[in-house]
């Protein structure tokens, strides 16, 4: 597995604990939860999804610290000594950075409005 698709899976994974998990509680904490039913009239599979948050975010947590592992261990090879080359490889890195940096943003975000924010309001 290279870092990009790492990354884009660790990406799609806090994305998902998002919408399953946080948005409900978000909503609910927001004392939106008319907006919220009427959400849930147009996506009524988030209801069989929220029955799943704890493995969904065991699930994110670990492709994101396995992303993270990945990325790393990529970080640290040699770009090639071509410039153009060279330069291309570190955008990418770059790029990867910021990519796993919001994934692990996202998450966190996601799991506080899920786990902390419920039951300190």
């Amino acid at each position: 597995m290279n870092d990009r698709s790492a990354n884009i899976f660790s990406l799609f994974a806090s994305t998902s604990t998002l919408i399953c998990c946080a948005l409900p509680a978000l909503f609910v904490t927001l004392g939106a939860g008319a907006s919220f039913a009427s959400l849930l009239s147009v996506f009524p599979f988030l209801i069989v999804v929220s029955q799943y948050k704890v493995q969904i975010s065991l699930a994110a947590l670990v492709m994101i610290g396995l992303a993270g592992y990945i990325h790393y261990r990529t970080a640290r090879l040699p770009c090639p000594t071509d410039p153009e080359l060279g330069r291309a490889c570190l955008t990418s890195r770059a790029r990867a950075r910021y990519v796993y940096y919001f994934s692990v943003s996202l998450f966190i975000f996601a799991s506080l409005f899920t786990y902390v924010v419920p039951r300190v309001v």
